[in-house]
């Protein structure tokens, strides 16, 4: 395991964690720890042995929100100058699958970086809340966009405009989360599924995200005509063939990512 200044990092087999580390504070998101989780997200997404990424945080808080006392002085101009949301945007270009298993306070910006995962697995007991309202802001980070898409308009407004909680149930009915578990298991099946998700053949898996990403987007046609050329790209790979012929031999495919 290796410690930055606000993370940890390991690795088991073909998966690399990300365990967001700032337990004094509820691991709220200062600039510092979306710096080091975007370059540990890069460093990995490079990793030609790592296949899938989790990202988590603590039984008691994944994230619990932004650091306020951070952005208390902060100003339109300063925000702008400092292009506030530049590490944020990076998250959209990483390739390999990232799956957040997420337990406790998912506040504000802590919920918008979950929500930057492609699959969440949470904690039956997991908060999940935009409470940034009650401090005259609103979420700048994708929050409204991502929560509003998944949830539709009315449902999203209505917790952007209170700041409560969305029930574990119904963020699992609406497809915010992939999985609700048992607090004390959370961590244990999301490395389980990931382990899972590490042995499918990595060039589909990537292709698939990238033309699953654009249905959300992108008008229906644009999607179709990605995900033709992927599937036609796809049958230059050398996995393409190990997995037919696999199927025709009846054996399990060895895929080598090429």
């Amino acid at each position: 395991m290796s410690l930055k200044e606000t993370i940890r990092h390991w690795t088991e087999g073909p998966v690399g964690v990300i365990q967001l580390y700032r337990p004094d504070v509820y691991n709220a998101l200062n600039r510092k720890m979306v710096d080091e989780v975007v370059e540990q997200l890069f460093v990995y997404d490079r990793d030609d042995t790592i296949r899938v990424i989790v990202l988590t945080g603590s039984d008691r808080a994944f994230a619990a929100g932004a650091d306020i006392e951070e952005m208390a002085n902060d100003d339109a101009v300063s925000l702008e100058l400092l292009n506030q949301f530049a590490q944020w945007d990076r998250m959209a270009y990483v390739k390999k699958p990232v799956i957040g298993a997420v337990s406790g306070f998912v506040f504000g910006g802590g919920f918008e970086l979950a929500l930057n995962c492609d699959l969440l697995f949470a904690s039956e007991t997991v908060d999940f809340r935009f409470p940034e309202v009650n401090l005259a802001v609103m979420p700048g980070a994708g929050g409204t966009q991502r929560l509003t898409k998944a949830m539709g308009k009315t449902k999203a407004l209505e917790y952007l405009w209170t700041g409560d909680t969305i029930p574990a149930k119904e963020a699992l009915a609406c497809g915010l989360v992939n999985r609700l578990i048992a607090p004390e298991l959370v961590m244990e099946e999301t490395m389980k599924f990931a382990k899972r998700l590490a042995e499918q053949p990595p060039l589909a898996v990537r292709l698939i995200k990238e033309a699953a990403n654009k249905a959300v987007d992108q008008p229906l046609q644009e999607g179709m005509e990605l995900e033709r050329k992927n599937f036609y790209l796809l049958f230059s790979s050398l996995d393409q063939k190990e997995g037919m012929q696999a199927f025709l031999e009846k054996r399990k495919p060895r895929f080598t990512g090429k």
